[in-house]
Order: structure tokens, then sequence, then C-alpha cells
């Protein structure tokens, strides 16, 4: 199996379709139709929800999880939906996972689903999130449902091995075996046996030898059913231990600390999975880094394609839909100019517009004259027009997603025997106790946790009331609009902790600014200059620390998001929130891992 670190693994390559004339889709590449001819909805029905035992299997269920290797045109779950719609636990939640190594546009889905005007509500919600063509996890959330539904897209193998998730039901639907034989191999079936809870039910339409003989020898128990239409039998199998009854007794208490981006990311997912939560902020919102009138959500751009391309390119285009779908009205600008800087750029921004980590329309390479008409300016090097990044406003976010704030500076965390904290003002007061604490305070949390190597990084940015900017911009500085002019900057001084403004910066800022963009520089002579200075918090490796303090459970940070904060914060936010729940996480293991607290010392113990 390739690795899924491996830049110089084959592209992802999306769907061959043909179709009948009776609408139904077939796969060129594998020969095989995607659904029965007859009715694919009932087959979906009878084969894998009747073989899952559903609805009964999550009646009192909390939390359920399905997995199915072959999402195609998402029949299956517009399926489930249905029934989990007519038949679901009424406060319980549904979490899906599927897989598919070449995917469907969005418009040949709808084109297969139209089929079935029973569906079209619900076929109208997952079209409008359906997953792009982008190597890597897509997550499609259907709140008023109560249900997430995560699409890996990528090899089978690649995908269940990067899953943390635990299935209740499985879904084993690639195309036949002896057309798809990679799909249904001795090394897939393994994975699907280690990824199975107590007392999983698995369901195939195939009732192929060397699938029977291959869920058999990893512990299944296999037996044939009747089939449907023209396919006289199915198959459905059972992993053993006994399945989980009856809902979560208590929803643990939990207080997040900050009440910058970090700190509204984490009560926006919490808010999502019907918990309350205490925030804690020392002075307002957007304190911070977060305060600035306006901020750029762009990825960072990693030629590698390792562990920070795929965390930056999935966090991207999730931040993309929840923007669009949630806070419009944050939405500045879109598309974003990041010009060459180095000599270096050049073959580095060529490679990254190829990545398959991306959607075919995230990137455009543009030459220097390319350049100048799109920025309104006489640029001198070509560069890499984002045509989905965003120029954001953060107070609507913040406004948006933040709730009460408990005014007070949490000086001191505590533990005590029972395994709560406590969280402490600078003169030892109580100040709350709960079973979860969630630091999210940006450079602050160096001051709580610190034994992590957080530095601290000044910057100050500095923007006009007036003025108009053609396209955001960034070439090593940046221009961004706000409402009603132009932000631009900002200073880097590593160690800095002291946050008063400063003219010299500005002048820094204004230098900054001729080099990568004279004209507009030359338009703002003369008008009225306002900044803010604020902290973030930055480690060696330049990647976020998000995930459980070491030896200290139920103490979890999100911190170091750097300059991507506004692109990081809602994917891992929901990260934390999965894994405190005791959900599947919608970020890959390898990512999952270099994220965590614990690298620091782990790193340390290596050296020594």
């Amino acid at each position: 199996m390739a690795s899924p670190l491996d830049p110089d693994r084959a592209l992802v390559s999306p769907a061959l379709l043909a179709w009948d004339q009776d609408g139904v889709p077939r796969s060129e590449t594998y020969g095989d139709v995607y659904f029965s001819v007859a009715d694919g909805l009932a087959e979906s029905l009878a084969v894998f929800l009747e073989g899952c035992g559903l609805p009964l299997a999550w009646a009192n269920r909390s939390h359920f999880v399905v997995a199915e290797l072959g999402f195609g045109t998402g029949l299956n779950i517009l399926a489930l939906l249905q029934l989990w719609q007519a038949d679901g636990p009424k406060t319980g939640h549904l979490h899906i996972f599927s897989i598919e190594a070449h995917p469907l546009t969005a418009d040949e889905a709808a084109r297969a689903l139209s089929t079935w005007p029973e569906l079209a509500d619900l076929s109208a919600q997952l079209i409008a999130q359906w997953p792009g063509q982008a190597r890597g996890f897509h997550r499609i959330d259907l709140p008023h449902l109560r249900v997430v539904i995560d699409v890996a897209v990528m090899e089978v193998e690649e995908a269940l091995s990067s899953w943390t998730g635990m299935a209740d039901a499985w879904f084993l639907d690639g195309f036949s075996p002896a057309v798809n034989p990679q799909m249904w191999r001795d090394a897939v079936l393994a994975l699907v046996a280690a990824r199975s809870a107590p007392g999983a039910r698995a369901a195939t339409f195939t009732v192929a030898g060397s699938v029977r003989r291959g869920l058999a020898a990893q512990g299944f128990s296999v037996e044939k059913r009747p089939g449907f239409g023209r396919k006289r039998e199915r198959l459905e199998a059972v992993w053993p231990g006994l399945r989980q009854i009856g809902f979560r007794k208590v929803p643990p208490t939990v207080a997040v600390i900050g009440a910058g981006i970090a700190g509204a990311a984490l009560l926006r997912a919490f808010s999502r999975a019907g918990l309350a939560v205490h925030l804690f902020e020392a002075e307002q919102a957007g304190a911070g880094a977060s305060g600035n009138p306006a901020a750029l959500m762009t990825p960072r751009l990693d030629a590698g394609g390792g562990v920070a391309g795929m965390l930056h390119a999935q966090a991207y285009r999730h931040a993309l839909r929840v923007y669009h779908d949630e806070t419009p009205q944050a939405i500045l600008s879109e598309g974003v100019m990041q010009l060459e800087t180095a000599p270096a750029d050049s073959r580095r921004f060529d490679i990254i517009a190829e990545q398959d980590l991306f959607e075919p329309q995230d990137f455009e390479r543009l030459d220097a004259a390319q350049s100048s008409d799109r920025l309104g300016e006489s640029a001198l090097v070509g560069g890499l027009w984002m045509a989905r990044a965003l120029s954001l406003e953060p107070s609507s976010i913040l406004k948006a997603w933040l709730g009460p704030i408990t005014q007070g500076a949490v000086a001191s965390l505590q533990r005590d025997p029972e395994g709560q904290w406590s969280l402490r003002d600078g003169q030892g007061t109580g100040l709350a106790t709960v079973d979860q604490v969630f630091v999210a305070a940006g450079a602050g949390a160096s001051a709580l946790l610190s034994d992590l190597p957080f530095v601290p990084v000044r910057g100050q940015a500095s923007w006009t009331d007036s003025g108009a900017l053609h396209t955001a911009a960034a070439w090593g500085g940046y221009a961004v609009p706000t409402r009603s002019g132009v932000l631009y900057g900002a200073t880097h001084d590593r160690g800095e902790t002291q946050t008063d403004v400063r003219a010299d910066d500005n002048d820094r800022n204004r230098a900054v600014l001729e080099a990568g963009l004279p004209i507009l520089a030359g338009q703002l002579e003369g008008h009225i200059i306002q900044a803010r200075a604020s902290l973030r918090a930055t480690v060696p490796d330049q990647l976020p620390v998000v995930g459980q303090i070491t030896d200290q459970p139920g103490l979890m940070v999100l911190s170091a998001l750097g300059s991507r904060g506004f692109t990081l914060a809602p994917l891992l936010a929901e990260h934390l929130v999965a894994i405190t729940l005791g959900h599947p996480s919608p970020l890959p293991r390898a990512v999952i891992k270099a994220l965590e607290p614990g690298r620091f010392a782990e790193r340390q113990r290596r050296r020594s």
C-alpha cells in the first residue's frame, strides 16, 4: 500500500461513466453498474439496511456508526438517511464513513439520483455538500438530521488505515469481486474487522466464495440470505461481541478558555453536538490575533504534500463550506493572489497547483502579465491565484459562534482526585469545576501549559478606513479588504510580548506594502492609519498543537494555529469534540499523530 504521505503516489482519478437508456450509470473502469437496473433503492433497502438489522440495531443508541466501501452515487446513504429520518432515535447521532476511489461529480450524482423523486429533498441536501475530487477526507454535515458523513476520496486500504472509527454496521458495496478484486482483498477485510465494534453487522450483495471465506477468516459469522431481484442470494455477517445498548449516561461538563477563533470554533462544534460550554476570557472576544478588522482564509502552501499539506488542504475545503453555509455575512471578498517572492517559488507553485490534495478549481498559475491584470498593479513576478480563498470579517464570525462569556483570567488549572478540573484566578479563587478543559487562549496558552514549547510572535497590522483594493494579495506581506478600507502588514517579531501600537511598525508595514503593491500604497498616501498589535503562539515545527495533554486526562489544547486560525480552527475543533465524545475524528490518523501535544516530549526522549 502506498503511504498516504507519499507525494509521488498516483493522483485521484474521477469516475468514468456511461449511461444506459434507463438512466443507470455504469463504470467504464470496472464495467459494472452502480445500482440495480430493476430498482436500486429497493436493493439498498433489502441488501444493506435489512442486512444490517436496521432500524432495530440503532434503537436506544445515542451514537451509531455506519461504514461503507463504495460511496458511488450516494444511493445507499440516502436510503439510510431516509430510514434514520423516519425511525432513528430522536436524540441520537448518526455517523457515516464512506470510501470512494473514483468520485462522481455532483452533476453526475444528481442525474443518477433523479430516478427517485421520493428522495428529492434528501438528495438535494447531499448534492449541496457533495464531496469533490481532492484526495483526502471530506465532511458533510447535516445537523438538522443529527448526521455527519465523512467521505474518504482515496484507495480503500489507505482510507481504512487512516480512519479512527469503529463501525456498528458495514455496507460492503464495492463493484463485483470479479471486476474489482482490489476492494475484496484479505488485507481490506482485515481492516474491516479491525474497525468493527462488538456485535457489528456487515451486509453485501455478493456471495462470492472468496468474500465468504475472507470474512470468515477474519472472525465474522457469515450466512447467505435470499437475494434481491435476479440475484438469488446475498451475505450477512456478524462480528463477535455484544453490541452497545443504551444512551451515554451523563454528558461531560466542559470549559473553554479563550474567546478568539479557536474558542469560537470549539463552541460551534460543541453546540452542534448538543453540549453546553462554559467560556472564559480574560479580556473580550477577539482580544488577541482574532480581533483585526479583516483576516485571510488561505491554506499553507506545502509542495511536499506531507502531513502539513494534508491538514491544510482538508481544513481549507472544510472552512470554505462552513463560512459559505453558516456565516456568509462575514465574507468580504473571494480570491487571493499569492505572489512569488523567491526564485524557488515558481517551481513550488507549479507543484502545488497540480497536487490532488486540492480541488481542480482551487489554484491557477499566472505569469507576470496575468498577475498584473489580476492585481491592477505592474507585477514583475508570477503568482498563484487562489480562486476560492476568502477575506473575512472576524467579528462577524465570533458574534455568530460565541455564546455568553464569563469575564475572568484563568491563572491555574488543578485536577482533583475524582478527575475533575478546577479553574482558578490569580488569587486562587475557584471559577469553575468541570470534567473537560480546552485551552484555546492563543499566546496565553503558554502560561497554563508551561511544558509545551510555545514561542510568542508579536504582529502589528495597519489599516485605513478608506481606499479600495483590487483583490486581496499576499507576498510576504498582505493586503486585505475591510468593510470600509484596506488592512495590510503585518510585522512578525518572535519573542516579543508587548502589544503597544508602534509608529515604527506602521512604517515597516508601509514599506512592505510599497514593495508588493506600489500603486495601492500610492493611493493610500495621506489616509489616516489605524493599527493594533497582538500575539500569536507558535511552536518549533510550525504545526498546530491539538489534543490531550500527555498524562492529564480531560485537559485539552487547541493552539499554535499561527496565521491560519480562520482556516484551521473549524476542522480542528470538530476533531477535539469528536474525541471528547468518543466519535470518529474527521482527521486521518497520520495528521492526528502529528498534532498531538506529546510529540515534543517524545522527540526529546528520542534525542536523549
